[in-house]
């Protein structure tokens, strides 16, 4: 063997060895990320799409998804460290924050932008007006959840005082309020999606206003994680974002019909049909955010109708729980 050869041959072994420790960094890449969403819901869309489109592999990350079903079970578990990151309502950041910590709870990634209710009638209603709801029995969402004080701020601004003008009833579990409202409890009623929806199918009901539309843009759900955990985990926590933008891009520019068979394989007990129907009343009222940027509008809009419900602890300024960075630079 010449010394020419073995030099060769060293330096070839280099270089397969620098290919090696780039491929290794590179598949170190995959990081998991560990997601606690609120629930399980059509809602969510481009969430779905990044999972089913590879959007979240491409950018090296593997996500593990927990529906949690509840804000102060998802709260609990990102304090908690069992998550990494929490897709839930932004409220529930205030409400820790208020609490007093030293690791405060940080929205970087804006998910919806309107409230994701509808309201349903049980009968029929030609040429609906919100007087019309006046000493109605109205099924109302549960007391201090996001859907509840968005309802009633809605109303409000229709003229309407839930508390003196209306029949309201709000002491009935969030899974069950369909099954009330079914069952011949109430003349209205607010509700998520699909169930609206396959409600006005069966003819249980019919769907005569947004509240989504009415309440103006909010950051209804977005991603979180505690500042420590953005801090140790930039890179991540960036291509996270970069991900999601993407994915927000792709439902932006898709047909309902194309969103729906992406994200079906999430909803396998709900008809094709009908989760198409969803999606495309969420895109027509513009539900979903075409970027991940919650910005200072939306965010003083959200504390105004936790004020108004008198559930606001105490207003938080933009910059302090609102990290628009990586939602800015993912744009460009």
């Amino acid at each position: 063997m010449t010394k020419q050869f073995r030099r060769g041959l060293t330096l070839f072994s280099i270089l397969v060895l620098f290919t090696f420790t780039l491929t290794a960094c590179s598949d170190g890449k995959n990081d998991v990320v560990r997601v606690a969403e609120v629930t399980r819901s059509i809602f969510y869309a481009p969430q779905y799409v990044a999972l089913s489109e590879g959007m979240f592999e491409d950018e090296g990350i593997e996500v593990e998804l927990t529906t949690t079903w509840g804000g102060d079970k998802t709260m609990t578990t990102l304090l908690s460290d069992g998550a990494d990151i929490a897709l839930v309502g932004s409220e529930t950041s205030i409400y820790v924050y208020a609490q007093g910590t030293k690791d405060p709870v940080i929205n970087f990634a804006q998910l919806t932008q309107t409230d994701g209710t509808f309201l349903v009638a049980r009968d029929k209603v030609e040429n609906f007006s919100w007087e019309q709801l006046k000493g109605s029995t109205f099924l109302g969402q549960r007391k201090g959840g996001m859907p509840q004080m968005v309802g009633e701020y809605v109303l409000k601004n229709k003229g309407i005082d839930p508390q003196e003008d209306l029949n309201l009833i709000q002491n009935i579990d969030f899974a069950n309020i369909g099954n009330a409202f079914a069952s011949g409890t109430g003349e209205f009623v607010q509700l998520f999606e699909p169930t609206a929806s396959l409600f006005e199918q069966q003819g249980v009901g019919h769907i005569v206003a947004s509240f989504g539309k009415e309440s103006g843009k909010v950051p209804y759900t977005v991603f979180m994680a505690k500042e420590s955990y953005l801090k140790e985990n930039a890179d991540v926590a960036e291509r996270f974002t970069k991900a999601l933008y993407k994915a927000q891009q792709w439902v932006d520019t898709h047909s309902a019909a194309e969103i729906a068979k992406s994200i079906q394989p999430f909803f396998k007990d709900t008809e094709l049909e009908l989760i198409e129907t969803v999606v495309d009343r969420y895109k027509s009222q513009n539900t979903y955010a075409t970027n991940p940027i919650l910005d200072e509008e939306e965010w003083n809009n959200l504390q105004d109708i936790m004020e108004e419900a008198g559930e606001l602890p105490k207003r938080v300024e933009h910059k302090k729980l609102v990290n628009t960075k990586m939602a800015k630079e993912v744009q460009e």
